[in-house]
């Protein structure tokens, strides 16, 4: 079993995985190598549904993470989360369709639905390594506040 610990480090390899899955698929796609553009985004897919489940445990366990960066960097970072928060909130939905389209061979739709999920889906996994970079390698605080002392503060 991994320690809680590890989890953001594995959440950033998965992050990153699926980023790399999805280019891979789309560049297949653009050659029509049909085969290797399902097993991709098969791939990435499943890769993502990992890194959520992954995602959730740590948080649940562990909390927030506090941002230490200070200066022209936080209002940067804020930005992005801002962008990253809502688009990952978008992008599960947005993929199961995707995906349910490419599986029912309603490839039209698929295809029309693909060239906004594609960007969003990639986007939310390269900030997602960037976020795992600054929070643990270039601004680590250390510092999460719980789940339990976040509500105990907040009543």
């Amino acid at each position: 079993m991994i320690p809680f610990a590890r989890l953001p480090a594995l959440n950033a390899v998965l992050n990153g995985t699926s980023a790399v899955l999805l280019t891979i698929g789309f560049a297949a796609i653009r050659r029509r190598r049909i085969r290797v553009h399902r097993a991709c985004m098969m791939a990435a897919f499943a890769t993502s549904i990992l890194f959520l489940a992954s995602y959730l445990t740590y948080h649940l366990h562990a909390g927030t993470t506090r941002f230490a960066g200070q200066g022209w960097v936080r209002p940067v970072y804020f930005t992005i989360l801002g962008t990253h928060t809502l688009l990952a909130a978008l992008v599960p939905p947005l993929a199961a369709v995707t995906l349910g389209f490419a599986l029912a061979a309603r490839f039209t739709r698929h295809a029309r639905l693909a060239r906004w999920t594609l960007p969003a889906w990639l986007y939310v996994s390269v900030t997602g390594v960037v976020f795992y970079v600054l929070l643990y390698w270039i601004y680590p605080s250390g510092e999460c506040v719980s789940p339990r002392r976040a509500v105990a503060s907040a009543g």
